[in-house]
């Protein structure tokens, strides 16, 4: 079982930063991709960014690339989400995931481990 905590989100204006950290507890992290979700209101869940096990790759949507970038810390049990230039059409809840093996969390899996999320408002 792997427990996670998100944090880092809040209230920032057009344009402005912030990072979201996402630590994990209850096994090995280092053995687990992991990636960001977000959702809004009536949509499903969609797929912000993912990073392997080592860190050495990572993938974005189309909508936050160049903008976000994803990181992580085994030796802290954290990852981040630096989100940069950020848009009103930004603003969700977001979630982190984990997932054990090589292939990183794009789509939802059964297994996948989740955060309760952290909320992100970006006003215009």
């Amino acid at each position: 079982q792997v427990q996670l905590v998100e944090s880092g989100g809040g209230l920032v204006q057009a344009g402005g930063s912030l990072r979201l950290s996402c630590t994990a507890s209850g096994r090995t992290f280092s053995s687990y991709t992991m990636g960001w979700f977000r959702q809004t209101p009536g949509k499903e869940r969609e797929f912000v960014a993912g990073i392997s096990v080592n860190g050495a790759s990572s993938y974005f949507a189309d909508s936050v690339k160049g903008r976000f970038t994803i990181s992580r810390d085994n030796a802290k049990n954290t990852a981040y989400l630096q989100m940069n230039s950020l848009k009103p059409e930004d603003t969700a809840v977001y979630y982190c995931v984990v997932r054990n093996g090589v292939l990183v969390p794009t789509t939802p899996r059964a297994g996948d481990y989740w955060g309760q999320g952290t909320q992100v408002t970006v006003s215009s």
